[in-house]
Parts: C-alpha cells; sequence; structure tokens
C-alpha cells in the first residue's frame, strides 16, 4: 500500500487519481477548500481517505499540513501538484493582479508543496513528485498566455527538480493532459475583464471554444487518472506524460515548429561565436 498526498481532490482529475488510488488500496490525503468536500471524500474509503482543508497559496499553511499529513497516513510515497485553475483573455486585457494571483495558485502552490514534502523524501531517498500542468504549459496558444506562462513555469520546475533530485532517490513526472471532461472550461472559468474588441478573432476564441465545447472534451478523467497511475509505477516513469490525442497533436505540432525555426535560422545562431584566441606568444628570452 502506498501514501498519496494530493491537491485539488474535490473533483476533476484530482478526485480522479484519489479514486483510482484509493480503489487499489491506497491511502490518499487530499486537500479541499471546502468542509463538504472534505465529507464526501473521507466518506470514499473511511480510514485511508483523509481530507485536509488547504489554501495551497498559503505558504505556512502547506508546510503544516504537509506535517499533520505524515504524521496521520505516515510517509508520502507520491506528492501530486493538481490544484489549481484557469482563466481566458488577450495579455494586454489582463491585469497584473489576476497574472500575480493565477501565478500563487497554479505555480507558487505547487513550489510550496514541493518544498514542504522534500526534507522527508530526501531523508528517505525515495518518493515521487508528480506535476500536473497542461500542454498549454508546452504549446503556446492565444488568449490563454498567462495560464499558459503558470504552466510552462510549473514544467520548467519539474524538469529542473528531476536533475536535482534524481541522485538522491526521487522521481519527478510532469504530467500535460488535454482537454478533460471535468469542470474546468465551465461558466466559473475565469477570464479578464474589460475585454477589448480587437482580440475577438484571436485571444477571445479561447474561452469561446472552451465553454463551447464543456462536456465535449476529449479526454476521461478517470481513464487518465489509470495511465498515470501506470506511469508513476513503472521501473522508469516518465518526465514528461502526455495525456490525449488532442495533447499529443499540439505538442507535436508546436516542436516541430520549434525545430524548424532553430534549423532555419542555425548559421545566424552560430554567427556570433567569439574569434577564437590565437596561440600563447612565444617567451621573450633577453640575453645578458
Amino acid at each position: 500500500m502506498a501514501n498519496w498526498f494530493i491537491t485539488g481532490v474535490s473533483s476533476g482529475l484530482g478526485l480522479a487519481l484519489a479514486r483510482a488510488a484509493l480503489d487499489r488500496g491506497d491511502s490518499v490525503v487530499g486537500t479541499v477548500r471546502a468542509q463538504a468536500d472534505a465529507e464526501r471524500f473521507t466518506a470514499l474509503a473511511p480510514g485511508r481517505a483523509h481530507a485536509m482543508k488547504l489554501d495551497v497559496t498559503d505558504e505556512a499553511a502547506v508546510q503544516v499540513v504537509y506535517r499533520t499529513a505524515e504524521s496521520l497516513a505516515g510517509p508520502m510515497d507520491f506528492i501530486v501538484n493538481n490544484a489549481g485553475r484557469g482563466f481566458t483573455g488577450a495579455i494586454e486585457e489582463t491585469s497584473l493582479k489576476d497574472a500575480r494571483a493565477l501565478f500563487d495558485v497554479n505555480f507558487f502552490g505547487p513550489m510550496a508543496v514541493i518544498k514542504a514534502a522534500l526534507p522527508s523524501l530526501r531523508r528517505r531517498r525515495q518518493g515521487h513528485i508528480v506535476n500536473i500542468g497542461s500542454v498549454s504549459g508546452l504549446a503556446a496558444w492565444h488568449g490563454t498566455a498567462i495560464y499558459g506562462a503558470t504552466k510552462f513555469a510549473l514544467e520548467c520546475l519539474g524538469r529542473t527538480l528531476a536533475q536535482e533530485v534524481g541522485p538522491l532517490g526521487i522521481k519527478v513526472t510532469n504530467v500535460a493532459p488535454g482537454g478533460l471532461r471535468t469542470a474546468f472550461s465551465a461558466d466559473r472559468l475565469p477570464g479578464a475583464e474589460p475585454t477589448i474588441e480587437n482580440y475577438a478573432g484571436t485571444a477571445h476564441l479561447a474561452r469561446t471554444t472552451l465553454q463551447g465545447h464543456h462536456g465535449e472534451e476529449p479526454g476521461d478523467p478517470a481513464l487518465a487518472a489509470a495511465a498515470i497511475l501506470a506511469a508513476v509505477d513503472a521501473p522508469a516513469p516518465p518526465l514528461l506524460l502526455l495525456l490525449g490525442e488532442d495533447a499529443l497533436k499540439y505538442a507535436e505540432h508546436e516542436f516541430a515548429m520549434l525545430g524548424g525555426e532553430i534549423a532555419l535560422w542555425k548559421d545566424l545562431t552560430l554567427s556570433i561565436a567569439a574569434e577564437a584566441p590565437g596561440p600563447a606568444p612565444a617567451p621573450v628570452i633577453v640575453h645578458g
């Protein structure tokens, strides 16, 4: 039996992953924002499903909740940064206040959880950190710049973390789902206000597309959860796990575009090489 710490288990992929872990006999400490959600979660598997209220933007609270979780359930084997929220809007429309608030939840929250977990993981020389990002953190899409930026940042954090803690026996996996049939794109999806009409044909399409196809997303959260379990159980788990046909398509298209740009401008890239130093001058010998 493994122990899991999963943020944001009230609904969506977080709840699906918690259910999948509980169904196979594991123990899960999941964080929620409301007491009603806590009660529903603990009822899933009394004695193995533990809910704790947490705002991941409160760094001190993250430290306390994580220590309490280990006291309650034991050392954690899997730490999953799932809590987060979406946001749409053109860059010009988005206030710095809204952008900072989104980074607090989607980037600094996961970073706080990682920092809370690492001392215990380092002592035991084992554990697996899973960051739930998005294909939007790999492939840019107009209207999702700030959301995507938080996920780009989380992607970099996870990749760098893997280099730092791999020698200590700690594993890291960044998960990049495409569209999942969750409440993510429902009417409560935050967006920039006021809007600017000039962006109707670009940035505003993100919101209308997401909300217009709510409930039609191609990915099943339960199957996504099963895929994550399969990945983390593998002897050599992936650093990056794409989930969904749409995630694969958008990522491959983005990487092909970047590869083409790199190749096209290769000569100019290499043109800035500093002149190689010449041979050292021969010593001057003065004969007296």
